[in-house]
């Protein structure tokens, strides 16, 4: 199998600040570091470091983004589809990291925002039956890279991060969908804060009943759902510095055992510990642990 992971990459500009800034605020940051992102670039590392041969499709700017090529490549990602655009930035973002290790992010698309369906056709041309697309919702025309994937009988997986509705028509190509409880509120169209994770998943199964499901719940953990079985996975408890990439490295890691030939427990076990070796690091591709560090960590 064969791994397409299309998506997102960006430059990370993180700082590291003692609360979120509030509006009118003028607030001086106690550091700034640039690192490599985006959750194209971010799965893409983590499904890589989990043990899976991975291709990564996207766009960069012409002059600013060749790290983050680097950085694919030094994870052992090939970056044969990644796309050089003239005239174009490569997409940023700035994070603001407060001392409770939580982060909040402004979003600037760049040159994802410029994949075209002629470079989802060249692309999409190298992959046959039963390999796997890994997408989020940070490049252009996601409905269209799914559905071209669905025709050529590649294996869809599917995080709708950042939920909007535009992206709605995109959920029904999902093979695997991984999402947090607020995008499942999003896309449930209801306040879920105070329903049990078991009643969430319940309902998105109403909704896609041939959908593999897993909704993750930060420190609360995940839940798993197919048509067959429903089980929660507990979090582990660590100290957490930075949770830039946590999700991220959960779903490399947990469809890399998917992909594996894992059985779900184990994957979502496989998951939960890379993730909790994540946020005791600061950075987001930086912070993604390899499969041997996290298998030593399982034991």
């Amino acid at each position: 199998m064969k791994v397409l992971s299309f998506g997102s990459l960006n430059i990370d500009n993180v700082y590291s600040v003692p609360h979120f800034i509030a509006r009118g605020e003028t607030l001086a940051a106690r550091s700034l570091n640039v690192f490599s992102g985006g959750k194209g670039l971010n799965q893409s590392v983590a499904l890589a470091k989990a043990g899976l041969k991975v291709f990564h499709a996207g766009a960069i700017g012409e002059n600013d983004g060749q790290f983050l090529v680097d950085e694919l490549e030094s994870a052992g990602v090939n970056t044969e589809y990644v796309k050089r655009l003239k005239g174009v930035k490569t997409g940023h973002t700035i994070i603001q990291n407060n001392t409770d290790g939580d982060n909040c992010i402004l979003l600037f698309g760049g040159a994802n925002q410029e994949i075209s369906r002629a470079q989802i056709d060249e692309t999409l041309k190298n992959f046959s039956a039963g390999d796997a697309l890994v997408i989020q919702n940070e490049i252009s025309e996601p409905e269209y890279l799914a559905q071209s994937a669905k025709s050529h009988g590649m294996i869809v997986a599917f995080n709708p991060s950042p939920m909007e509705e535009k992206i709605i028509p995109v959920f029904k190509y999902a093979d695997y969908l991984l999402l947090n409880e607020i995008e499942a509120g999003q896309f449930l169209n209801d306040d879920v804060s105070r329903k049990k994770p078991e009643e969430i998943s319940g309902r998105l199964r109403e909704k896609l009943p041939d959908t593999k499901i897993v909704l993750t719940l930060g420190t609360n953990g995940a839940v798993y759902s197919d048509s067959e079985i429903t089980f929660h996975q507990e979090a582990l408890r660590v100290n957490a510095v930075d949770t830039t990439a946590a999700g991220d490295t959960f779903t490399g890691f947990f469809l890399s055992g998917i992909f594996e030939g894992k059985t779900p427990q184990w994957a979502m076990r496989f998951a939960t510990n890379a993730s909790a070796i994540a946020v005791t690091r600061h950075g987001a591709a930086p912070s993604i642990p390899s499969r041997e560090a996290v298998l030593e960590k399982m034991k």
